[in-house]
C-alpha cells in the first residue's frame, strides 16, 4: 500500500482514540459551502493522477487530489468532458472536492448530477480501513451503491482516495439563444420546451431575459432555432457566458460579496413563483432558484417546502447555524446511522452539514 495511505490510516486511527476531528481539504475553493469547517487539516492535494483512463469506456478513474483542471483537460484531449459541469469556485479545485461538494453546473437538468456519474470510488473509513466501492462500468454499480453517498457528503463519512467517474463525449455542435420574458413566462416556457425533443442543455433567467443552449448534432441544433427563434449569441459571447455562469461569476451572483445571502432552492421545475423578496436566476428549467435576499431564513425554507422543495444557504449569512434545510426526525436518523457506520468516533469534518453529524 502507498505510504501517504498508510501514513492517512496511521493518523485516522490516532485521531479516532483522542477524539481529534479532521478537516479534510482539498483546495479549499469549497470551503464557503456548508457549515465552518473545523480541525486539524488532512490537505489531499499531494495524492493527485489519473490512475486510469478509457476513452473508448467512458470512465476515468483519479486520485482525489487531483486537479479537476488537470482531469477535465486529459479528457478535452480526447473530445470528452465531464456532463455534469462541476464548477471549481477558484483554480485548485480537486476531484476529490468536486465529488465531496456534489455540485453540477449548467448541464445538470440535462445530463443529471455529479452521484448519477460516480462509478467507484476508494475511501479510508473512520477505522482507518480501505474500502472500495462499486466499480469501473456501469453493469457494476446496479442498485444500492454506496460509492454514490459520497457524493455530495462534504467528506463527513470518510476521506475519498480515488473515484471512478463515467464521462462522455463532448456535443458536436452548441448555440445559444436568448429571449426577452419575465419570470413566469420563463418558467411556463421552460417546462414546455423541456417536454419536447429538443437539445436544451442549459438555461439561465435572469432580469427579465431567458437564456437558452442548445447541445447536439449540428442537425438537431439548427432545427430547434429555426423552432424556437430568438436571438442567437454570437459564438465568443456563448463560450464565455456559460463557464461565467458555472463558476458564479456574472454580477448576479457577485451581490452576494457584499454580505447579502444568497441562498439555493432545490424545487420542482413547475413551481409557482418564488414571491420573496430579493433578486432571483433561475437555471436547470426552473428546477434551481437562486436568491439574494435578507429574508429571514425561517420564511425562505417554510415557501421552499410550501412549493415542494428546499432551500440552503449558499454563501453569506450566519456559517454557524443551519445551513443545509432542517432534516425530518426520520431522516436525521438515517444520517446518524451512516456516520456512526462510516465514522464512529465521529472525526471527519463534524459538524460540516448538521450539528452534531
Amino acid at each position: 500500500m502507498n505510504d501517504m495511505i498508510e501514513a492517512w490510516r496511521t493518523r485516522v486511527r490516532a485521531a479516532a482514540g483522542s477524539g481529534t476531528p479532521l478537516e479534510i481539504r482539498g483546495g479549499g475553493t469549497k470551503a464557503f459551502y456548508g457549515r465552518t469547517p473545523s480541525g486539524e487539516v488532512l490537505d489531499t492535494r499531494e495524492w493527485r493522477g489519473v490512475v486510469s483512463y478509457e476513452p473508448t469506456e467512458l470512465v476515468i478513474t483519479a486520485r482525489s487530489g487531483t486537479s479537476l483542471a488537470e482531469l477535465e483537460a486529459v479528457l478535452a484531449e480526447q473530445g470528452q468532458m465531464l456532463a455534469f459541469e462541476p464548477p471549481r469556485f477558484g483554480e485548485g479545485a480537486t476531484v476529490g472536492g468536486c465529488v465531496a461538494a456534489g455540485l453540477s453546473g449548467p448541464r445538470r437538468l440535462a445530463a443529471g448530477a455529479v452521484r448519477d456519474f460516480v462509478l467507484g470510488a476508494r475511501i479510508l473509513d473512520g477505522h482507518g480501513d480501505v474500502l472500495s466501492f462499486g466499480g469501473q462500468v456501469m453493469k457494476n454499480v446496479a442498485g444500492y451503491d454506496v460509492s454514490r453517498l459520497m457524493a455530495g457528503s462534504l467528506g463527513t463519512l470518510g476521506l475519498l482516495l480515488e473515484v471512478s467517474l463515467k464521462v462522455l463525449p463532448r456535443p458536436i455542435a452548441e448555440t445559444t439563444l436568448r429571449f426577452a420574458m419575465s419570470e413566469g413566462e420563463a418558467i411556463d416556457r421552460l417546462n414546455e420546451w423541456g417536454g419536447q425533443p429538443l437539445p436544451v442543455s442549459a438555461s439561465l433567467w435572469h432580469d427579465g431575459t431567458l437564456t437558452l443552449r442548445l447541445s447536439g448534432a449540428e442537425a438537431a441544433v439548427q432545427s430547434a432555432v429555426r423552432r424556437l427563434g430568438g436571438e442567437v449569441l454570437a459564438a465568443g459571447e456563448a463560450q464565455a457566458l456559460w463557464p461565467a455562469v458555472r463558476e458564479q461569476k456574472l454580477a448576479f451572483f457577485a451581490g452576494a460579496d457584499d454580505g447579502t445571502p444568497l441562498w439555493r432552492l432545490s424545487l420542482p421545475t413547475s413551481a409557482a413563483l418564488l414571491k420573496l423578496d430579493g433578486e432571483q436566476a433561475i437555471e436547470w428549467g426552473g428546477g434551481l432558484r437562486w436568491l439574494r435576499s435578507d429574508a429571514p431564513a425561517e420564511v425562505i425554507r417554510r415557501r421552499a417546502a410550501a412549493l415542494g422543495g428546499h432551500a440552503t444557504l449558499f454563501r453569506g449569512g450566519d456559517r454557524s447555524g443551519d445551513v443545509f434545510h432542517p432534516l425530518t426526525e426520520a431522516q436525521l436518523a438515517i444520517h446518524r446511522r451512516l456516520k456512526h457506520a462510516f465514522d464512529p468516533a465521529g472525526i471527519f469534518n463534524p459538524g460540516r452539514m448538521y450539528d452534531g453529524l
